[in-house]
């Protein structure tokens, strides 16, 4: 399970840094601002994968 969400913030991450460039190419600011929010919605689930993974070792 825990490789499953691991995959879910990567691929977050990685929409969010398209959604981003995606609104900074084509001057749309709402657009941008989105991409960034779901990027670091990804970071977010990316540490609490990494704290769970601490204190499971």
């Amino acid at each position: 399970m825990a490789g499953n969400q691991k995959a879910k913030a990567k691929a977050e991450q990685a929409k969010g840094k398209v959604k981003e460039a995606a609104g900074r190419a084509v001057g749309n600011e709402s657009v941008e601002a989105e991409g960034r929010m779901k990027g670091a919605k990804g970071d977010a689930r990316q540490a609490k994968e990494k704290v769970k993974d601490v204190f499971k070792h």
